[in-house]
């Protein structure tokens, strides 16, 4: 018997790997480029910035714009307003929340309402319009409700339940007026991030911890909003950073002790425009740059547990790979077998 060789078989020749090219990218890099260096000379060679101003002179031998007493002064101004407005926020925000999920439509049909308003109107239109509510009473009694309509109803037209009144002008101050303009405004939107947390939550747990024992209250404590932190927790360091910003409405009311307020007290009292701008475009990044580190470990705390069984998958495929073997094969809920 006779066995044919293959001797005069060819070998295949061995792949020529070509690295594919990426023109457009390089043409992009080129273009970021040009643009990043004429940003630079722009900002290094033009004196009407007046980088002395800002952080040296002030004319007149003081310190710099961006650390006058008055614009630290206002810096406190802005972290006050912002963290105030936020604890109106989050705090509304959460029960506008649960009585857009509650099954009484009365409750329901109100936190819509409330959501439709205060989404709509422009931050700026109503912190000027709280500024002007003590047009519409001369002063503001705490005490009984209707208390004039109640005493004629009865026949008793000197009645008076008030416990304590205060002129409304006074009351409703630049500072109160822009607190509560923010945070009403920000409630709102609050609801809507803190239902969607609410919704992420799979029913079948909250059926569960009822099925056990636990009240409505408890299982929305312990049980769903731990678990909808992990959603709620980066849009609400979101409206933080924006809530920053939008302190500098409230400066048209006007708040005097904020930060943007100081800063145009300075450039009307300096003639001095964009300087001073800059400062305060300055004050805001710093601010929020500070703001955003604090958010990414926050939703690194809260994210923890999430994702780590796909990350161990990929791990022990690598592995796998490496020692020439079969990746191992998801099991029931996603676990390795």
């Amino acid at each position: 018997m006779t066995t044919e060789t293959e001797t005069g078989r060819a070998r295949p020749e061995a792949i020529k790997a070509v690295p594919v090219r990426h023109p457009g990218r390089w043409v992009a890099i080129a273009v970021l480029t040009v643009l990043v260096a004429m940003f630079l000379h722009l900002v290094l060679t033009n004196d009407r910035f007046n980088w002395r101003f800002i952080f040296v002179s002030m004319g007149e031998g003081k310190r710099g714009a961006m650390f006058t007493g008055p614009v630290l002064e206002g810096l406190r101004g802005t972290l006050l307003l912002t963290v105030l407005a936020m604890l109106i926020g989050v705090g509304l925000g959460i029960v506008v929340a649960i009585m857009r999920l509650s099954t009484n439509p009365i409750l329901s049909s109100v936190a819509f309402v409330y959501t439709w308003v205060f989404r709509a109107l422009p931050r700026l239109v109503l912190a000027i319009l709280f500024g002007n509510l003590g047009i519409l009473w001369e002063r503001i009694g705490f005490g009984l409700p209707f208390d004039q309509q109640i005493g004629n109803l009865f026949g008793i037209h000197d009645l008076n339940a008030q416990f304590y009144s205060i002129k409304a002008t006074d009351l409703l101050s630049g500072f109160l007026a822009g607190v509560l303009a923010l945070g009403l405004s920000e409630a709102a939107y609050m609801a809507e991030i803190v239902r969607a947390g609410i919704q992420s939550v799979d029913e079948g747990q909250s059926e569960a911890a009822s099925a056990l024992g636990l009240s409505r209250g408890q299982v929305l404590r312990r049980i769903v909003l731990p678990q909808a932190m992990r959603v709620i927790v980066p849009p609400t360091g979101n409206e933080t950073i924006a809530m920053v910003k939008d302190t500098s409405l409230v400066a048209f009311v006007p708040v005097t002790f904020e930060l943007f307020f100081q800063l145009q007290a300075i450039s009307s009292r300096t003639f001095v425009v964009l300087p001073v701008l800059i400062a305060a475009c300055l004050w805001y990044l710093i601010i929020c740059s500070v703001l955003m580190v604090v958010q990414f470990f926050v939703e690194r705390y809260f994210s923890r547990g999430y994702g780590t069984a796909g990350k161990a998958r990929m791990r022990l495929s690598g592995l796998a790979a490496e020692q020439g073997g079969a990746a191992p094969t998801p099991g029931p809920g996603g676990a390795g077998i």
